[in-house]
Order: C-alpha cells, then structure tokens, then sequence
C-alpha cells in the first residue's frame, strides 16, 4: 500500500524535486503579479471579452477534451446558452493568474496531485486535465487508467511524469461492509489514507452527502469503537467528527509535508433554493443564464462552512484553505440544469458545467502551485 501512488502500472514514475530556472517563484511572482497578501476569494464575476471568438473566453472546447464526464458537458447536450463562459473572477485586491498549463506542467514536473472527495472533485480533476490537454496539444503522450482495488482514476502526462488522480470518497471517514450492513466509522480515516499520503499534492474535501434532506449512504453510524453503532445521528455533528477525525490524521505524522502540499477545498455550493438569491418564482437554477452580480450571496454562506473554518484553524499542519465556496455561490448560472445525460429530465443545480466554474478553482490552484517555493 505504501508505494501504490509509485507502483501502479507506472502512474508516478518519479517523485524527484527538480529547479526549473526559467520558471523560478521569484519570475513567477513578477509575472503575475500576486501581492502575498492577496485573498483571492474575495472578488466578483465580471463580463470578458477577450475571446476571438463570439465574447466568449474558452479556456479549451469541451469537444476536444477526452475526460469530460457525459453529467458535466452541457454544450454536447444542447445547452443554447454561452453566457455563463463569457465572465471571469475578478478579485478585489489583485489580478488571478489566467492559467497556464505549460508553465503548471513544467513547475510540477514528476509530481502527483491527488483530488479526494465526492463527484464535485471529478469537476475539479476533469478540469485540470482538460486546462493540461489543450496546453500540450492532442498529440502528447497521455496515459489513463484505474488504481486497483481503490475508487480512483489517473491521468497522467508522461513528458512531464505529472499525475493528476481522483479518489472518489463521499465522507473522507471509513465505511466497513459488516453482517448488518455498511457502518460509516466517523473515528476512522479512509483506507485509501495508506495511498494518498505517497502524493505530492493532496486536495480534500467532503460535504454534499452530509445534507439532512437526503437519505444516508450509510446503514448504520459509529461515533468511536467503544460506542454503539446507531441508524443514524444528527447529520451536521456527524461531518464534524468526520472532519475533526480527518484533521488529526493530517496532524499525525502520516505526510512529510517537506514534500506534501495540502489543501481543502471550501464547502461546494448547490442552487435547489432560488428563494436563496431573490427568484422565489423559479423552482431551481434550470432557467439562469447569468452571474449574481458583487461580492456577496443573500443567502449567506452554508452553514456548515464553519465547521470547516473551525476544524481547519485547529490544524498544527500547514494546511491551505481553497475557500472558493462565495464565488462558487455566486455562478446560479454554471450548473448544467437539464443540459446533461442525466435523464428522467433531472435538473442538476449540484454539479457544473465544463468549460466552466470549475476551471476558476483550477486557475486559483495553478497561482498557489506556481508560486509556493516548497515545489520548485
């Protein structure tokens, strides 16, 4: 288990610090512009026009990209619109880094990103690696594939040997399959904790499947191995102690964080509720085709945003918080309603469109990988 990440049918084939002068941090700084002190979550959407074709600024065509799941390309299922790619995230105090995959590429040469959580981290994967594929053109080498017996698919780019993978976990917590069913063991961390901790890059994140309204992907609930396992208990003391139990892992010892950069990304929004931004007529997000405009949500952020902020500042670790969780709020427009392969005419206002959203989180990304001296 401990070299999966380096073994598996050649998906890492070195993890080897390199310095790239040309793309020093002191360069890239002055390239882009990035003030330390910037927060790059605070901002607001605004209209770009620089694309040369119709307004609209394609960062890649989504026809042209391998990986797109079927549930997040909207323009192959018809979606008449393409307003929502025609704005950028503008924040208020500095310019974001417009990304750059040559440069990600070069900088993160031989190194693994690994993307864990639920199916809003396959937005993410599946927008880094189409941002990388168009960089590198339909010609470069490019290898996919499964990790064994773990829930995980990779891409990797082999004239850089970087690999982004994504481990599909809904709680970050373990569920062990026992007599009476699947018992979600808020105590444990993942086993696939044994893989993640070879990556270079580590992304987290865990929330949807938390919500009160839904129905439990889990038969019973076991809070500590002396307690009792129960059908269930109350959803938002359950991610707490999922979180915390992930946050003491992170604590632990387990990653060498003189290799190992970690980051959480912030709690992903969903637009079921238009009452939320002042459009109590409509019944989802199906019939938005534009941005809210400023900087804040009416609604406010979801509550169990500071369960996150409060687990997150009682790690000793050096953990990055992606708090993308307002801007993301503020695109009631990026999901793909009914332009997905969905059926049964499912509206999703939980997931988002590619080209879209998601490619905003990766630019934010791309400016912390970029200019953090620790992966030269």
């Amino acid at each position: 288990m401990r070299n999966s990440l380096r073994s598996h049918g050649g998906l890492v084939s070195h993890l080897s610090i390199l310095i790239i002068a040309t793309f020093s941090t002191h360069l890239l700084r002055q390239v882009f512009a990035i003030p330390r002190t910037c927060n790059l979550f605070q901002g607001s959407w605004v209209s770009d026009n620089s694309s040369k074709s119709n307004n609209i600024p394609l960062v890649y065509d989504s026809s042209q990209c391998p990986f797109i799941n079927p549930l997040f390309d909207c323009a192959k299922h018809g979606r008449p619109d393409r307003g929502y790619l025609r704005y950028r995230w503008q924040p208020s105090a500095c310019n974001l880094p417009k990304f750059d995959g040559k440069v990600f590429l070069e900088k993160l040469r031989g190194k693994t990103i690994v993307i864990v959580g639920d199916s809003i981290s396959f937005n993410q994967q599946e927008s880094l690696t189409c941002l990388l594929h168009a960089a590198v053109g339909p010609n470069s080498k490019i290898t996919t594939g499964t990790m064994g017996p773990y829930n995980s698919n990779y891409v990797t780019f082999q004239e850089y040997g970087v690999t982004i993978a994504e481990f599909y976990t809904r709680f970050l917590a373990q569920i062990t399959t026992e007599k009476i069913g699947r018992v979600l063991k808020l105590h444990l961390i993942n086993d696939y904790g044994n893989v993640w901790k070879d990556a270079d890059v580590l992304i987290f994140n865990t929330g949807f499947w938390w919500d009160v309204n839904d129905k439990p992907r889990w038969d019973f609930i076991q809070d500590g191995e002396n307690n009792p396992i129960v059908r269930d208990m109350d959803r938002t003391l359950a991610f707490r102690k999922a979180l915390t139990t992930w946050a003491k892992w992170v604590d632990s010892g387990v990653l060498n964080f003189a290799k190992t950069k970690v980051f959480y990304q912030g709690f992903y929004p969903d637009h079921y509720r238009p009452s939320e931004w002042g459009r109590p007529e409509l019944k989802d997000c199906a019939k938005e085709t534009e941005p809210m405009s400023g900087s804040t949500y009416p609604a406010g952020p979801p509550p169990r945003l500071s369960i996150v902020e409060q687990v997150l500042s009682s790690i000793k670790s050096p953990v990055q918080f992606l708090n993308v969780t307002t801007l993301s709020q503020l695109r009631k427009d990026g999901h793909p309603g009914r332009y997905s392969d969905a059926g049964n005419g499912f509206v999703d206002c939980t997931h988002w469109c590619l080209a879209g959203i998601p490619d905003t989180w990766s630019s934010i990304i791309f400016a912390y990988l970029t200019l953090d001296e620790n992966m030269a």
